[in-house]
């Protein structure tokens, strides 16, 4: 009879720890050095809008109700954020902490899990050192996804990342593909051995920086994080944006999301075209609606995972290096006793 994962109070701290990123105004440079950034702040517009939404097939088909319809103002109070009228470049900053120890649980109470997964989990890191994941990082860093919306169409994008040791690494995003991890460059293995040494225990920990600096165009609106408020009030702003001592910023999951996405190992990877997705236990996806990791095709977190603790092998590497992406993300993953 095989052995159960015993443990219902278990826990993992995340061992990418991201800050808050701060958006920043600049221009382009000229030369080998760029130029003085200044803090964006954000602007609150009031618009009138028009109604945009379906409408009721009464309302639809009648012309005089549908004119009664769209005469309605829409009126609106939303946040917006814009770079200057001199300024053609934004300048996205902020810093991330690699830490060691995945093979520690913050709290664990499974007599049976306790014995088998430090041991599992070190012997994951002595045959891979986490290179692999640490190369996917490294190319997410390099890449820029962290700008999300701001990425799209953006002439130029740079980034420069800052290890410590006074020699930036410096990447050119737009030669690092979204959808793949398959590109190699001397500085993307210099950041990645690092990430590596640091989730491997080589190093205490890793702090980098990282400046990112997108060409958009002069004037042109920028996005940074949308904050998500439940009690909104008749009259209240319908848009409000995120800020940190009044600069914009972008929210530390967001980054820590884009820095995750790296999943290419789910089945259906091929079929559904849309690239890698964020290391999530079921594979979810919240803007298709879809989980791509589902129990009953036993490729979620949790069923790879109850095996791989206990010491039983999974069918491939790529399984093993899924289930230590969701332990450096983190998170509780204990079980209930009711079933």
């Amino acid at each position: 009879m095989a052995i159960k994962n015993d443990a219902t109070v278990l826990a993992f701290e995340k061992k990418l720890v991201p800050s808050d990123g701060y958006l920043y105004g600049t221009t382009w440079k000229t030369d080998k050095e760029w130029p003085k950034s200044s803090p964006l702040k954000l602007i609150e517009k009031s618009v009138r809008g028009t109604i945009s939404n379906r409408l009721k097939s009464a309302v639809q088909n009648d012309p005089l109700k549908l004119n009664a319809e769209v005469e309605k103002p829409n009126l609106q109070k939303v946040d917006a954020c814009a770079l200057g009228e001199n300024q053609d470049t934004l300048h996205l900053s902020f810093t991330l902490k690699v830490l060691a120890g995945v093979e520690k649980p913050s709290a664990s109470n499974g007599a049976a899990f306790n014995q088998s997964y430090p041991k599992v989990a070190q012997a994951y890191i002595e045959q891979t050192g986490f290179t692999e994941l640490a190369k996917r990082y490294a190319i997410n860093i390099a890449n820029g996804r962290y700008l999300w919306r701001n990425r799209v169409g953006a002439e130029k994008i740079e980034v420069i990342v800052n290890t410590g040791d006074n020699q930036p690494l410096t990447f050119n995003a737009k030669e690092f593909s979204l959808r793949d991890f398959n590109t190699s460059s001397p500085e993307l293995q210099t950041l990645a051995n690092k990430i590596a040494d640091a989730l491997s225990g080589k190093l205490p920990y890793l702090l980098i920086t990282v400046d990112a600096y997108a060409l958009v165009g002069k004037a042109q609106e920028v996005y940074p994080s949308e904050e998500l408020v439940l009690d909104k009030g008749k009259g209240d702003k319908s848009k409000i944006l995120y800020q940190v001592n009044e600069v914009a910023a972008m929210h530390s999951q967001k980054i820590g999301n884009a820095l995750r996405t790296i999943d290419t190992w789910y089945p259906d990877f091929d079929q559904a075209q849309i690239g890698p997705i964020a290391i999530e236990p079921y594979g979810a996806v919240t803007n298709l609606g879809k989980a791509f990791r589902t129990p009953k095709d036993k490729v979620d977190f949790y069923t790879l995972f109850d095996r791989f603790a206990l010491g039983e092998p999974l069918t491939n590497k790529e399984q093993e290096h899924y289930v230590m992406a969701v332990l450096v993300r983190g998170g509780v993953f204990g079980q209930s006793g009711k079933d």
